[in-house]
Parts: C-alpha cells; sequence; structure tokens
C-alpha cells in the first residue's frame, strides 16, 4: 500500500472530484490519476471511485477496453496515502481496517475484471500504484519506469497481492525485492513478468487513440514494444539467489555479509539497506513470500488483510511513517530493535486466522456471475 521513502505522499481524507479523472474515449474507457503534487498517491475516496467505475465499464457495451494513465511525470503512482491511513489507525482502527478491506477488494476486482485493462506507466509505480495494474492484462513501461514495494523500510509489508508475484519470481528475486524494498527498471520488470510492453512513453497518445477506435490492444502494443535489453540485475543474479533463498532472515544477511572480492560493494549496501528496515516488518515478509507461493492471489489478498490488520495493533508501521513521510529524520526506532528479538512466536501470531473478522473475497465464478 505505501508510497516510496524517498517519495512524500500528501495526507488527504476526501478526494477532490479532479483527483481521479474517469472519462470515455470511443471505445476506450480512460482513469487518470490526477494527483501530481502527491505523487498520484492513492487515497480511500480515490479508490471508492475505481471500484464503482470498473464494474460499469464491465457492463457497457460500448466501452472495449480500460487505459490507466496517470497526470504529472514525476511518478505514475508513489504508492498510498499511508498518512490517512495512520491517523484513522491512531483513532478509528476500524476505518482503516475498513481501507485496507477495501484496497485488497479492488485489487481482486483488477484480477476478475472481464475486459482488457491497459496501464501506461511512465514513472515510479510503488505500493498501492503496484496494485491497481499488476493485475490488469497489459502493463506497458516507458522510459522512466520504476517499480518498487519499499514497504519494509515504514514497517509494513509488501501487500496488495504482490506477495503472489514475488513469490513465482525466479531465483529468488521476488524475495530480495520484497525484502530490500530496492527499485529495479523496465527492462528486469518485463525480463520477470511485471511488464508485457516497453514503448517510449512520446508513443502513448498513438496507442489511446488506436484503442479509442477498437484496434486490437496486442496488435498496437505489439508494433510499438521495444526491446529493453538486458536490467539492472543481471550481473547480480547468481549471488541474489544463492543469498535470497536462505531459509531465514538472518541466514540471508549472513551470505551477503560473507560475500567477497567484486561484489562485496554491493552485497555490503544490501546488508545495510536491510539492517535500516523494519525487522519485524522483514521476518513478515520473508514467510509471506514463501506461503504465497502455494496460494493462489485471493488467498495471498486476504493473508494481506490477516497482517494489515494486525501491523495495525503493533508500533512498527506508525513509527515508519513518522520517520519518513512526517518528521522524516530517516531514524526509526523499531521495536523490537534486532532482527534476532523477533521470535518465530511473535511471526506466527501474525498469521493466526481472525476467525469472524477475516476478509472473505468473492471467488472468481462470483466475480463473473457478478458481470465485473
Amino acid at each position: 500500500m505505501t508510497s516510496n521513502t524517498q517519495m512524500q505522499a500528501e495526507g488527504s481524507v476526501e478526494a477532490a472530484p479532479e483527483e481521479l479523472l474517469i472519462e470515455a474515449k470511443g471505445s476506450c474507457g480512460l482513469v487518470t490519476l490526477n494527483r501530481p503534487r502527491a505523487l498520484n498517491a492513492l487515497n480511500t475516496a480515490m479508490r471508492a471511485k475505481l471500484s464503482e467505475a470498473f464494474p460499469r465499464f464491465a457492463r457497457e457495451a460500448q466501452t472495449y477496453c480500460v487505459v490507466v494513465q496517470s497526470a504529472g511525470d514525476r511518478a505514475f503512482c508513489a504508492g498510498g496515502d499511508v498518512r490517512e491511513i495512520v491517523g484513522w489507525g491512531r483513532d478509528d482502527r476500524e476505518r482503516a481496517r475498513r481501507a485496507f478491506k477495501d484496497e485488497y477488494a479492488l485489487n481482486w476486482l483488477h484480477e476478475c475484471f472481464s475486459k482488457p485493462t491497459i496501464s501506461l506507466i511512465d514513472g515510479a509505480v510503488m505500493g498501492s500504484g503496484v496494485g491497481i495494474t499488476l493485475f490488469g492484462t497489459h502493463r506497458v513501461a516507458g522510459e522512466r519506469y520504476r517499480f518498487a514495494m519499499p514497504e519494509t523500510a515504514i514497517g509494513l509489508f509488501p501487500d496488495v497481492g504482490v506477495a503472489w508475484a514475488l513469490s513465482r519470481m525466479p531465483n529468488a528475486i521476488g524475495m530480495y525485492l520484497g525484502l530490500t524494498g530496492r527499485a529495479i527498471g523496465a527492462a528486469d520488470a518485463y525480463a520477470l513478468g511485471l511488464l508485457t510492453h516497453c514503448i517510449p512513453a512520446a508513443r502513448f497518445d498513438e496507442i489511446k487513440t488506436a484503442l479509442a477506435d477498437t484496434w486490437p490492444v496486442d496488435t498496437v502494443l505489439d508494433e510499438r514494444h521495444v526491446d529493453p535489453g538486458p536490467g539492472e540485475l543481471e550481473p547480480y543474479a547468481s549471488l541474489i539467489e544463492t543469498s535470497f533463498s536462505a531459509d531465514t532472515v538472518e541466514e540471508i544477511i549472513e551470505r551477503l555479509s560473507a560475500v567477497t572480492g567484486s561484489q562485496n560493494e554491493w552485497a555490503s549496501a544490501v546488508v545495510t539497506d536491510l539492517l535500516s528496515r523494519s525487522p519485524t516488518s522483514l521476518k513478515i515478509t520473508h514467510r509471506h513470500i514463501r506461503d504465497a507461493h502455494t496460494l493462489d492471489l485471493r488467498q495471498t489478498l486476504c493473508v494481506d488483510y490477516r497482517l494489515a490488520c494486525r501491523f495495525l495493533d503493533a508500533h512498527d508501521f506508525y513509527e515508519g511513517v513518522r520517520a519518513v513521510l512526517v518528521d522524516k529524520d530517516g531514524h526509526p526506532k523499531w521495536h523490537p530493535a534486532a532482527i534476532s528479538d523477533v521470535t518465530a512466536q511473535m511471526v506466527d501470531d501474525y498469521f493466526v486466522p481472525m476467525g469472524p473478522d477475516e476478509m472473505v473475497l468473492p471467488t472468481r465464478p462470483e466475480m463473473q456471475a457478478a458481470r465485473v
């Protein structure tokens, strides 16, 4: 859900009508994230508007596909408005829980949506921005594309169903991305299946014009796709696999700390990153990604909700948002402060089912029967 730790998403309780624009362009439904001063961070009112729009698009005979784009040139969507959630977590815990539940239901809606959805992403896409794009049929990167799930840096975990995708990436790269929160560019994202196409942003208007005229989506995008070449992570693929396939967070750090030679500097920097993250977040994320490999997306989202509720009841999420986005001192005081102090029982407690308070999502057939 969270925004990039280096990008401050401005808090808001209510979205002004212009913060999310929904239009019809010929046979194309056009959704524009229009909150550029906040790096297009999603707030609750924007998610509600999206949740209402997509079922309507599904039922409109004249709508062939939906395009999701963003205003501004700094970010596609830097994540969710976590200051909004933290405020509710302190003063109205049930409202904060409901916000998480609504977000994960929206992610599931995108997965089950019955028409092509094309996200045109030129800039940073993180947290909630990943949640509203990853489960569409087509994900197109411009040259400024950057993907990250930096939640462990603010005392949360990679949510919005992304653990399902991270768990299926080869060579433990998903574990690396989930624990460190480091960003990758279009080449790596394309190789990992996070993207379907790489197309210069200057051609995005051509794409929208063609789709408004009901040209076949795959043809329109395939004809403009440009091979992004090798990714930034390619030189470190073997090291990532060796280190991040370990059974515990402690062992991951031990393996990285033992690296010598030409890759020592890179490995040491990764260790530094990990040691600055919430120890609780690291251990929850590690287990969540491993568990998600045996789950489907719907099940993963339900676990996301369980974990999010537990984080709302704990300390680190509030402290991380304070240190990174509010006071911006960059020195969160985690509790527990050391990775070794986060016990197996503490981790288990986050994953215990919540009984009648569990989130229940409709099955895919139920969603299809509802014509979404």
